[in-house]
């Protein structure tokens, strides 16, 4: 890490059936953020895309889809150079005929750092992915950046302990997670409280970047937010509105927080080797 402080902006923002439209929405969401003093952006779960999965995929869906680097990955870096912004988004990907939920990294300079794909896949109403996503085949994402070591957690990875912990083995400062979740899906407080555990366990912080919105299917609710690593949430977004959400957080607090300071170290990985 360079800066023991960071701010960083999630922008929560709803996107319909123009593409055009929302990649604008979000390179104008961009210059907010730099203009703002954030060094980092993260987007939500297919961030300049209609929420592809609340019906089931039907032939010629890959339409949809990109390669990384692609048109969507030149414009967002281009955009990212110029303001010099860490930037984190969501794409459908597509790779040797295979399609991918996925997240580029990209750096300051507008470099990709590497990609993160949605290892795990869901199956439910208003969320049939499995029709459109192959499971991520490049394991659980933290990327060295300017900003710090950034782990990706997207959408339904979050609910998957094994997967959070892993970021931390691997490093991760600050675990990011571009999420599409619906308006009524979560028990009131739930929604947050599962990040707020998985910071507090694994020793980082977090910033889940949800769509918001309402399409034919699914109504998104927005309420973004950042966790410490002290299983506090220190920044939310409204609920049921567009909001670029900007936070900062202290890195300093890594290093004495409860997980850094004994959970991790007293782990006994001999006792449960299948985790």
């Amino acid at each position: 890490m360079t800066e023991k402080r960071l701010k960083i902006a999630l922008a929560q923002l709803s996107c319909g059936p123009d593409v055009q439209k929302n990649l604008s929405k979000g390179l104008t969401a961009m210059e907010q953020a730099a203009s703002a003093g954030a060094k980092l952006i993260v987007f939500p779960e297919l961030s300049f895309l209609p929420f592809l999965p609340q019906k089931p995929a039907e032939p010629g869906y890959e339409k949809w889809a990109e390669p990384v680097p692609g048109p969507t990955f030149e414009a967002i870096a281009r955009k990212a150079a110029e303001l010099k912004l860490v930037t984190v988004f969501n794409l459908l990907e597509i790779c040797q005929g295979k399609t991918y939920d996925s997240s580029p990294v990209i750096e300051a300079d507008g470099k990709l750092v590497g990609l993160n794909r949605m290892v795990h896949v869901l199956e439910a109403p208003g969320f049939h992915e499995k029709s459109y996503y192959y499971p991520g085949d490049l394991g659980a994402g933290v990327f060295s950046t300017s900003v710090g070591r950034l782990g990706i957690a997207i959408c339904y990875d979050r609910h998957f302990p094994e997967y959070l912990r892993a970021l931390a083995l691997k490093g991760a400062d600050l675990v990011v997670i571009p999420q599409a979740g619906a308006k009524g899906e979560w028990p009131a407080g739930l929604f947050e409280a599962e990040v707020q555990v998985a910071a507090f366990q694994n020793g980082y912080f977090c910033g889940l970047a949800n769509r918001v919105g309402k399409e034919p299917y699914v109504e998104f609710e927005g309420a973004s937010f950042v966790v410490s690593p002290y299983g506090q949430v220190i920044a939310q977004a409204k609920r049921e509105e567009e909001e670029i959400l900007l936070a900062e957080i202290d890195f300093s607090q890594l290093e004495d927080c409860p997980a850094r300071k004994h959970f991790l170290k007293d782990r006994r990985p001999e006792i449960y080797p299948e985790l």
